[in-house]
């Protein structure tokens, strides 16, 4: 079975810094197209960053531009979300996503369960 599983949210001070994992499990992880979207009470659903399965390309909205990076080590299945100079608006539950088609404009079919992060002023 597929298995995305997020870990590294916790509480951080407004400034500070946090690193998000996602490990997968049960794709063939070195071909799928990764993303991280957050939800929050103020914003709903909302797209971060993703990074296509070849590493060299990325996206970021345009709020966490220069703040946030994503990357991947396909060694270890694992996608990352480094967050910098957090602020109380990037508190959300921070989701994990796969799209296995490894294309352009392909679907995220799967899913973690999120991981909470809460920046505090």
């Amino acid at each position: 079975q597929v298995q995305l599983v997020e870990s590294g949210g916790g509480l951080v001070q407004a400034g500070g810094s946090l690193r998000l994992s996602c490990a997968a499990s049960g794709l063939t992880f070195s071909r799928c197209n990764m993303a991280w979207f957050r939800q929050s009470p103020g914003k709903g659903r909302e797209f971060v960053a993703d990074i296509r399965w070849s590493g060299g390309g990325t996206y970021y909205t345009e709020s966490v531009k220069g703040r946030f990076v994503i990357s991947r080590d396909n060694a270890k299945n694992t996608v990352y979300l480094q967050m910098n100079s957090l602020k109380a608006e990037d508190t959300a539950v921070y989701y994990c996503a796969a799209d296995p088609t490894g294309r352009p404009g392909g679907p995220y079919g799967y899913w973690g369960q999120g991981t909470q992060v809460n920046v505090s002023s």
